[in-house]
């Protein structure tokens, strides 16, 4: 196998590492739900699976769609298949993203009024969340006050893997990220006054520590789900089998 085909292997996985659950806002990948992933000389065939066969038919369709879409970005990847597993819906999902269909005329009456809508809702808890980590970490620096984080710009922050996900998410949901701009907003993008900080902090805390418990929950569903099947590791956790038998011409 070349290093060509092996770079082509890595690539689609750094592909569908770029798929985030959107209510755990953690990657596919690091969840567990990369169940396969086939490479042959036509394409790519990855199947996905969730922690239960009644996970929101919405949420499934974000995560095949969103994997479909970063697959088919990939250079010479040729032929792309991504089909959803064990779900109540997955016939529906994988016929509508195998026809391009999309969402609504995908499941027709059935269909909420907003899926990006959806998505823009947990984009926002997300970046709340992260907001709420660099402002702790902040915080036990004992560089900063609760009293100065008004304050507090993106300049200030270290560089470091808090700081490139917050910046990710305020990204994604249209905030600016430039040196100088304030770190700790309300929904409408604007700079909190001293009096706003301790309530915000709350519910942001409160909103991280919810994402955290879900996704500990899911993978616990998921554990349980699949443990008589022979996927699972040592440690319980999944690794995604991948296959690649494609050849340089």
């Amino acid at each position: 196998m070349t290093a060509e085909v092996i770079s082509l292997e890595a690539e689609v996985m750094t592909a569908l590492d770029s798929v985030l659950d959107p209510e755990l806002d953690q990657p596919i990948t690091a969840l567990g739900f990369v169940r396969s992933v086939a490479i042959n000389a036509e394409g790519v065939e990855v199947h996905l699976r969730l922690p239960t066969s009644f996970c929101s038919p919405n949420f499934a369709y974000l995560m095949v769609s969103d994997a479909y879409d970063a697959l088919s970005m990939v250079s010479g990847i040729g032929r792309v298949t991504v089909e959803l597993d064990d779900h109540h819906d997955s016939e529906k999902i994988n016929a509508g993203i195998a026809a391009g269909a999309g969402y609504r005329d995908t499941f027709g009456g059935e269909a909420e009024d907003s899926l990006e809508g959806l998505r823009s809702t947990f984009q926002r808890k997300a970046h709340l969340a992260s907001t709420e980590r660099v402002c702790m970490d902040m915080l036990r620096r004992g560089t900063w006050t609760v009293e100065e984080l008004p304050m507090l710009e993106l300049f200030d922050l270290p560089e470091n893997s808090h700081k490139h996900a917050l910046q990710r998410r305020r990204e994604a949901i249209g905030l600016p990220n430039l040196p100088h701009s304030r770190v700790l907003v309300n929904e409408r993008g604007e700079s909190l006054s001293i009096e706003e900080v301790p309530m915000r902090l709350r519910f942001a805390r409160t909103t991280r520590i919810a994402i955290e418990g879900n996704a500990h929950f899911c993978r616990g569903l998921l554990a349980t789900r699949y443990a008589d099947t022979g996927e699972a590791g040592p440690d319980g956790t999944f690794a995604t089998v991948i296959t690649n038998t494609r050849r340089a011409s």
